[in-house]
């Protein structure tokens, strides 16, 4: 399909902007009373993110120039607010990077699985309002897996290798924390060689993760003995524990579509149908065998309440790396490798080596360069709209200056038209909040979903277009 040029999009169009713009004082101001029973003390985090992502794509916040010297037409692309975990526009970019980085960098040629691991009901309190054990799950949960493919294969120096990506949301955006994890299908041994899993029922892998889970609370003194006891013995405990089919080396468009899947947004814009008075949110989604219906209905307070509990605290990583994938032994390999980096741009698509079907010889294996993480690459791949290409004469354009004086702003705002008053929510949360927390109001920007990926300072825009589009200006 032929590339189109870029067309800015309207942030102000968005349901999610027209709700939060209009109910989130109310949220603020209704929380200790209407929610904190339910999700806890509010996060100085939430107001803080929803601040940010209410200017994301704003004029009035900054913008860059955009020409065409060929036919002098320019066109303004505002700001981001590179929000993780909440802004759709935003997000959609590190899934992009994300799926890319995993494909090209991080997974070796050997098979995968996609597993998920999930746990009753009756212990999600416990992480809610202990947000910090949620690691600790990855833990038991890599553990869990490392142990069974260890006993399955006889290999026990094996290495295992996992990408583990921590959800707190359900369907219809409840607290439900569980995992998603590509893992390879096999153990990999310090020569480089992989040894692939046989098929096997993961009753005893789900049996380890129940126990392991349930000791661990005891230990923390969250889960009562009794009641441990009680979840031993039940025949269906709630833990579960599923695995898709095996992933061959050679699909690595249905990986990178898995990497993707597993770190999306905790909702979803196309799922969110406010009525005309916008008074309550139809939020949709598969049919729900239990409530029996494809759609849940909130009040806007109760949505943001819902959406913003999953917006993750500063620091905290959703997604883990661990074994043969974590930096620890990439960073070794990438150095014993390095030489190696012309031997695999001369044999570029061959295939490594094999041993028998049980095991692949992945030694020889060099994982390409980190995938490009430039605007307008991801554009083109997303939307098949390029931002540099010039809409009238179809020339090559430029970034000509980026602009964040406020005074300069609003006066090539108004020049063109464009001028909206800013909506200021970027005040931070209440005195009360402060008060409990005070440390939390001096921490470091929000960091990225991982750091050797964050975004550079000197490109600082939103590649996303979505929603109504705005024209293309010119002048003289």
């Amino acid at each position: 399909m032929e590339v189109q040029p870029y067309r800015a999009r309207r942030p102000r169009a968005s349901p999610l902007w027209r709700c939060l713009s209009g109910h989130f004082d109310s949220f603020l101001e209704g929380y200790e009373e209407r929610y904190r029973p339910s999700y806890g003390h509010l996060r100085p985090v939430i107001p803080e993110v929803v601040g940010k992502f209410m200017g994301c794509g704003d004029y009035s916040r900054g913008f860059a120039r955009v020409r065409c010297d060929h036919c002098t037409t320019e066109y303004l692309l505002p700001f981001s607010c590179k929000g993780r975990w909440f802004c759709p526009s935003c997000h959609q970019k590190k899934v992009q990077l994300f799926g890319s980085l995993i494909t090209e960098t991080i997974l070796a040629p050997i098979p995968h699985r996609h597993i998920t691991i999930g746990i009753p009901k009756m212990l999600r309190p416990y992480f809610r309002f202990h947000r910090g054990l949620i690691k600790e799950l990855c833990r038991i949960a890599q553990s869990c897996i490392l142990d069974f493919q260890r006993t399955a294969l006889n290999l026990p120096e094996g290495v295992g290798g996992a990408v583990m990506a921590i959800h707190t949301f359900g369907e219809y955006l409840d607290f439900h924390p569980h995992l998603h994890a590509l893992v390879a299908d096999g153990l990999f041994t310090r020569s480089g060689m992989f040894h692939v899993m046989p098929e096997l029922s993961l009753a005893p892998l789900e049996e380890l993760f129940r126990a392991r889970v349930i000791s661990f609370l005891v230990k923390k003194e969250l889960l009562l003995p009794e009641r441990a006891r009680m979840l031993l013995g039940w025949r269906h405990s709630g833990f579960n524990i599923h695995r898709s089919r095996r992933i061959a080396p050679s699909s690595r468009e249905d990986l990178e579509r898995l990497a993707q899947y597993i770190i999306r947004n905790p909702f979803s814009l196309d799922k969110m149908h406010p009525n005309a008075t916008g008074e309550s949110i139809i939020y949709r989604s598969g049919l729900n065998p239990k409530i029996r219906r494809n759609f849940q209905v909130f009040e806007p307070c109760d949505f943001i309440a819902a959406i913003t509990q999953h917006i993750p605290d500063k620091s905290f990583q959703l997604v883990r790396y661990y074994g043969w994938y974590s930096n620890k032994m990439r960073g070794q390999r990438l150095k014993q490798d390095a030489q190696k980096e012309a031997e695999r741009e001369s044999a570029e698509g061959e295939s490594p080596a094999l041993g028998t079907p049980e095991v692949i010889d992945v030694s020889g294996f060099v994982s390409r360069r980190r995938p490009s993480r430039k605007w307008r690459d991801l554009i083109q791949k997303v939307w098949e709209a390029d931002p540099l290409l010039c809409p009238t004469c179809h020339e090559p354009m430029r970034i000509i200056a980026l602009i964040d004086e406020a005074e300069i702003i609003e006066r090539i705002l108004r020049h063109l038209g464009l001028w909206e008053e800013p909506v200021d929510l970027d005040r931070g949360p209440p005195e009360a909040i402060v008060e409990l927390f005070p440390e939390e109001q001096h921490l470091d920007p929000l960091l990225e979903l991982w750091s050797e990926m964050a975004p550079r300072r000197e490109d600082p825009i939103d590649p996303f277009p979505d929603y109504d589009s705005e024209p293309v200006f010119s002048w003289n």
